[in-house]
């Protein structure tokens, strides 16, 4: 059995919320249908309720958005050097048929 922590997406909590609420169903019963452990229901049911009372986002993500900002600008960075090299081997090429 695979002991790997799974993840869900926001929309995927949030969907699962407001089936719970709609449908008036035991958290127990909705999240057996949705093949997730009643547990995790509970812990998103009370990060929306708090949420709702002003005490920070329930569903923030993983990392910070510095993290983001770097691995975009060392993408960025990689992109550009590659560019470089293309451009440099494209200048020694052309330059040979000059002579």
């Amino acid at each position: 059995m695979d002991k790997r922590k799974r993840t869900y997406t926001e929309e995927f909590k949030r969907s699962a919320l407001e089936r719970l609420q709609q449908t008036g169903k035991p958290g127990a019963e909705v999240a057996r249908e949705l093949g997730i452990g009643p547990g995790e229901l509970n812990r998103w049911r009370r990060a929306a309720e708090k949420e709702e009372n002003g005490e920070g986002r329930a569903f923030p993500g993983k990392g910070i958005p510095r993290d983001e900002e770097l691995t975009r600008l060392q993408r960025e960075n990689r992109d550009l050097k590659e560019a470089n090299e293309i451009l440099k081997k494209a200048v020694a090429i052309f330059s040979r048929g000059e002579k």
